[in-house]
């Protein structure tokens, strides 16, 4: 009987990609027990680059605490990193040293391993970053990454796979990040790419967003994959990748041995749905089949960010001809994989074509950066229509662009401008997520409590009694009734 393994994605992919990266610290800690001790692989724990940009721009929070005292709370289950070094792909340029740096710290706290890889499945200086990683003492996984496209064939992926297979990767992943495989597809390719790999393991990480991850998972297997990626409920399915409950069952009437505690598992489900209804997160459920995605492959939870921009443009009832739109720009921009951040400047771009109404007539800077050839080179410029990269860059703007690629600053004139007395940690936070990030986190001061579903009622009175956020508080559950109103002079009232 073969065993087969889980990496968990719940704190990483999944409530990125459902809850649009809002989970906080407090949010995340309760569950981490639950998750560490239900047999994982290891835990994809948190993505550089945005993940730290969301913790200080939009929750406030520093997110050295996620890192430390997450990574203090997992006794049991190896933690993954996700992401890159430096570059663009970790949400801006970030600077080599600083990058290293980063990963050097998240090492420090017993984070070992990372899943990386590059969106244009261009795998010609990943050699070099195997051996930063390593020097650093973090070992990568490798992704290669899938697509549906006209250069998307049989021959593309086999001769990527040798390419990255011959620099001897402690492990690679087929990721669909898309949720564009198939069965009949994953049947056809993975027996294919896996071959081609030798004996290097594979992983596989597929998204729901077309209803089908569930049965992918399932084929991966059968063609050889040892390692599946899942999610645990509520924040499974949807855009997220497959129930670890559904793989691991089904795995199981398959005759294989699925090695993971399910039983352990479900505690930490039933506080994320305590933390999704409380807080108006979405709650994972399963996809219908739409064949529409396969003509413009923009992932589901950016479609939300579309429709946002529509809305701002007075243009709501136009998502469909962005849609639709979209497929044209993917074209023209050579067929990328639709991954962030390429996704979002196809999206943008096709959004701006339709509310100005005439195509490239007015162009985003990362469009721009995008046909000089700044995210992804010659993978990206060789597929590129010639003429839509000449009307792209015919504009003063490109011109500015151009000129304007300053050398990304040392760690030592970093310390200089921050001063030698600014910790590593507050460091890197300012050089990524901006010179403020230490001020933001620092106004925020964010100490509440850690939200659990299964804290005794005197404790949220207690709680909500002292906390500064409400004046009138009002209970009523199963004929007891509460009410509170700060400085009124009044109780309460059984």
């Amino acid at each position: 009987m073969k065993q087969i393994k889980f990496v968990d994605t719940t704190i990483r992919d999944g409530q990125a990609s459902l809850w649009a990266m809002n989970m906080r610290t407090r949010h995340m800690l309760p569950a981490m027990p639950y998750l560490d001790a239900a047999g994982f692989d290891s835990m994809e724990f948190i993505a550089t680059g945005s993940r730290l940009k969301k913790f200080v721009r939009h929750l406030k929070e520093n997110p050295w605490d996620w890192i430390n005292q997450g990574a203090a709370a997992a006794q049991h289950t190896p933690l993954r990193w996700h992401g890159p070094i430096d570059g663009p792909s970790m949400s801006g340029r970030v600077p080599p040293e600083v990058g290293e740096l980063l990963i050097a710290k998240a090492v420090d706290r017993g984070i070992r391993y990372t899943r990386t890889g590059n969106n244009w499945n261009d795998f010609s200086a990943m050699g070099l970053q195997l051996e930063r990683f390593e020097r650093l003492g973090m070992t990568p996984v490798i992704n290669l990454m899938y697509s549906v496209s006209p250069r998307h064939t049989d021959d593309y992926f086999i001769a990527k796979t040798k390419e990255v297979a011959a620099l001897n990767p402690y492990r690679l992943c087929f990721k669909d990040v898309g949720g564009l495989l198939t069965p009949d597809r994953a049947r056809e390719l993975l027996p294919k790419v896996i071959q081609a790999a030798g004996d290097i393991p594979w992983e596989f990480h597929g998204h729901c967003n077309n209803g089908l991850g569930p049965l992918n998972a399932i084929e991966a297997v059968k063609a050889g994959v040892e390692y599946v990626h899942t999610a645990v409920p509520p924040l499974a399915n949807a855009n997220s990748q497959p129930s670890v409950y559904n793989v691991a069952r089904n795995l199981r009437e398959l005759g294989y041995d699925a090695a993971i505690d399910e039983e352990v598992l479900r505690p930490a489900g039933a506080h994320f749905e305590f933390i999704a209804r409380r807080e108006g997160f979405q709650l994972g459920a399963p996809y219908e089949y739409d064949e529409r995605l396969y003509r413009h492959q923009v992932p589901g939870g950016m479609i939300s960010n579309l429709r946002y921009q529509l809305q701002l443009a007075g243009a709501d009832d136009r998502l469909e001809e962005v849609l639709e739109e979209t497929g044209r720009v993917r074209a023209e921009f050579g067929y990328p994989i639709m991954v962030t951040p390429l996704s979002q400047f196809v999206g943008s771009q096709a959004a701006i074509n339709v509310i100005v109404g005439e195509r490239y007539r007015q162009v985003t800077d990362k469009t721009i950066e995008y046909a000089l050839g700044l995210h992804g080179g010659e993978e990206a410029l060789s597929g590129m229509d010639p003429d839509v990269r000449d009307k792209i860059l015919d504009r003063p703007r490109a011109r500015e662009i151009a000129g304007e690629q300053p050398s990304p600053p040392t760690l030592a004139e970093l310390r200089q401008r921050y001063g030698r007395g600014v910790s590593d940690e507050d460091l890197i936070l300012m050089a990524i997520v901006g010179d403020d990030a230490v001020d933001v986190v620092g106004r925020a001061n964010d100490k509440r409590a850690h939200l659990t579903s299964d804290r005794p009622l005197v404790q949220l009175i207690r709680e909500l009694a002292v906390g500064r956020t409400h004046r009138f508080i009002s209970i009523e559950r199963n004929g007891f009734s509460l009410r509170m109103r700060k400085g009124s002079g009044h109780g309460t009232h059984p």
